[in-house]
């Protein structure tokens, strides 16, 4: 397969989803509901006897439903994160969540029947004569049936999430995608003034090679959260009561981020291995911002430089355009595996990319998968640099590995977070390792510096905002915590991360304000560390196995969800209750550091 036309910066084509002409819409929606309806003359069906065919029958149903459903809802978030400003498209994506809701109420039925109402000789009678592939999400769904509520109390729950945590978080949206900036630089005495309106075109200076951008871009940054404090903070604390209210009030979780775990599948335990060995090691990454320091003649680093750039020039600070970025990750991809690049280049050739950076344009970056059936959709704010490049392969990756699983069944087809990370972290390192064989060993040093930075952001700070997280939820909930008592524990967080190896200005202390996923999807970050460190013991098995890797690789992307993470990594040969598994992915790194010091 090869590109059908030159790619543009630009926005994506939903009309894939759903035409957007309102008629066809409706005409879409009236299909959809009638289908709903119809499902729910089974619930006559539901009963300790139900056969194995029927109960088949009905899952496939759900998933024609769900795929149905997922396309206008998808639709409706893709159209708005395109454009956060619109009030159109705001509006269109309430009206698909409380229609959702709606839906979801219909159907709940079903859910809750097998969760918890079947009984368990029963349950276990159907889970081991259905379909083997549906067996693990079976079982799972089992599991959650102890916390799983009334008919009548989850569709109350399921209401007030469209207007209390989700309203919310679309608020917190619409404001930090809208957020205008003034960058103030002073030169010979004199405050030179400018105004940047994407906040992903300011934090790209954060790693300009000019010690006063970088500077002024966090202070610009922090500036605009701090004055907004008070509303997103609000809305933080707001959301931090709501998930205790919910989870551990009425549904009985064991403490917040077990509602994480329990949903990723994966134990309290091996969570809190894994963070409590990212904490024991971050004396790794204080030897390296100290190495960094002397790198850059600095007696000691700043948080303002963190990522400061160790050359002026060379293939890390040079300007790529959309379409060199689009062939280098093709080519990387090809060379680890053909599949990769024919996959990337479908997402392409359906112009499923949006890449331009735009006011009001959702800001980061994402890999949307609708349904396994139809090819994944991908955000970009492409800025023509290196990282940009690593961020198309990282996203990409995500696609490949949807992709992958393609042929498995909607219920079954999304990676359980822990493991979401895996292909597209790998992506990143087939990159990383291409580019250097083109490189000088001054600039592989420089990369591979890049690197560690990218280790760091990805491990090490994904796990401290995790324990941040933990201590936030506590704090506010045990000893009703305002505002500035978060952004002190923040900073303190900030203290503990760094040691001494860092300066860490008082303006650090609202740049939780700044962390979209504290907001949108609690406990989320520790799936960055979990699958950084998961990907570099890949990344060696892959180094030492050469092509042979590649079947097993592979498997492990087309399993999807299909399989407890735990189960998965075992059959590759990994034990994640270990800590000496996470120990070895800090070993590597630390042998990292040492081949820089080394050149240098």
């Amino acid at each position: 397969m090869t590109l059908l036309q030159k790619p543009q910066l630009g926005c994506w084509d939903l009309s894939e989803l759903v035409d957007g002409e309102k008629n066809n819409i409706k005409n879409y929606l009236k299909i959809l509901h009638d289908n709903v309806i119809k499902f729910k003359e089974n619930r006559k069906l539901l009963n300790d006897n139900i056969s194995s065919q029927n109960f088949s029958k009905m899952l496939l149903q759900l998933e024609k439903i769900s795929e149905k459903l997922n396309m206008v809802v998808g639709f409706a978030h893709l159209q708005y994160s395109s454009n956060t400003s619109s009030n159109e498209y705001s509006a269109f994506v309430t009206e698909m969540e409380l229609l959702s809701t709606e839906i979801s109420n219909n159907l709940i039925f079903f859910d809750i029947w097998f969760k918890h109402t079947l009984k368990e000789k029963d349950a276990n009678r159907i889970i081991q004569t259905v379909d083997p592939i549906y067996k693990h999400f079976l079982i799972h769904k089992r599991v959650l049936g102890k916390y799983t509520l009334s008919e009548k109390e989850e569709k109350i729950v399921n209401i007030l999430e469209v207007t209390g945590p989700n309203a919310l978080v679309k608020i917190y949206d619409r404001m930090t995608n809208n957020f205008e900036f003034i960058l103030e630089i002073k030169t010979n005495n004199k405050i030179k003034r400018k105004k940047i309106l994407n906040k992903e075109k300011l934090m790209s200076l954060v790693r300009s090679n000019k010690s006063e951008e970088r500077k002024a871009a966090y202070k610009s940054l922090f500036n605009v959260y701090k004055n907004n404090s008070g509303v997103l903070g609000e809305i933080y604390l707001n959301l931090i009561v709501q998930w205790h209210d919910e989870n551990i009030k009425i549904r009985g979780f064991d403490s917040p981020i077990s509602v994480r775990n329990v949903y990723n599948d994966i134990s309290d335990t091996v969570v809190s291995t894994l963070l409590d060995t990212c904490k024991k090691n971050s004396f790794i990454f204080h030897k390296y911002f100290n190495l960094k320091a002397r790198m850059l003649k600095l007696k000691k680093l700043e948080r303002y430089h963190l990522y400061a750039p160790l050359v002026k020039k060379g293939i890390i600070q040079k300007k790529y355009t959309y379409e060199q970025a689009i062939n280098i990750v093709l080519n990387v991809f090809e060379s680890f595996e053909p599949k990769f690049r024919d996959y990337a280049e479908i997402v392409f050739n359906k112009n499923h990319v949006d890449a331009e950076i735009r006011k009001g344009k959702m800001s980061g970056a994402f890999c949307s998968t609708i349904t396994p059936k139809l090819t994944p959709y991908v955000l970009l704010n492409y800025d023509g640099m290196y990282r940009d490049i690593s961020t198309m392969a990282h996203e990409f990756g995500h696609a490949i590995h949807s992709i992958c699983s393609s042929n498995l069944p909607i219920a079954v087809s999304h990676a359980p977070l822990p493991l979401a990370e895996t292909a597209s972290v790998f992506a990143e390192m087939l990159l990383n390792e291409k580019l250097a064989e083109e490189m000088t060993e001054q600039e592989r040093s420089i990369l591979l510096a890049e690197q560690i930075d990218d280790m760091y952001a990805t491990i090490m700070r994904q796990s401290y905002f995790t324990l941040f997280e933990i201590d936030a939820h506590n704090k506010v909930i045990e000893n009703n915590a305002n505002i500035d008592n978060i952004s002190s524990l923040y900073q303190k967080n900030l203290q503990d991360q760094f040691g001494n190896s860092v300066i860490v200005s008082d303006d650090f202390m609202w740049e939780w304000t700044y962390i979209p996923h504290f907001y949108h999807t609690p406990f989320y970050c520790y799936a960055y560390a979990f699958g950084n460190l998961l990907v570099l013991s890949l990344f060696q098995m892959y180094k030492k196995e050469g092509k042979s890797f590649i079947p097993k690789y592979l498997n492990l992307l087309s399993a999807g969800g299909s399989k407890n993470p735990e189960t998965l990594l075992t059959e590759i040969g990994f034990d994640i209750s270990n800590k000496r598994f996470w120990q070895q992915g800090f070993d590597l790194l630390s042998e990292k550091i040492g081949d820089l010091e080394n050149i240098l």
